[in-house]
């Protein structure tokens, strides 16, 4: 049976992911109050990030950045595309 979370993102309750997806007090506050379709929708806006801003996430300054886009994203104002970005998706 799986775990539920009140999501932040999503503002339901939805299954909860299985462990802490980072360490640290920001892990388990994604652990407790995130969901397993918020997290997959991070780590799609992660990639975003990564290959717009030409990032090397083992580089400690990139980490920094992606771990402030990632509080924004779940418990601030949200992550917003790099200036310029163009959702290949989009219309």
């Amino acid at each position: 049976m799986s775990r539920k979370v009140q999501c932040v993102l999503l503002g339901a309750e939805a299954d909860g992911l299985d462990r802490p997806p980072y360490p640290g007090e920001l892990g388990q506050r994604i652990f407790e109050n995130v969901s397993r379709e918020a997290w997959q929708r991070w780590l799609a806006h992660q990639t975003m990030l990564i290959n717009e801003n030409r990032l090397t996430p083992f580089q400690p300054k990139a980490r920094k950045f992606l771990e402030g886009e990632m509080e924004k994203f779940f418990f601030g104002e949200g992550s917003a595309p790099p200036e310029g970005y163009v959702d290949p998706d989009a219309g």
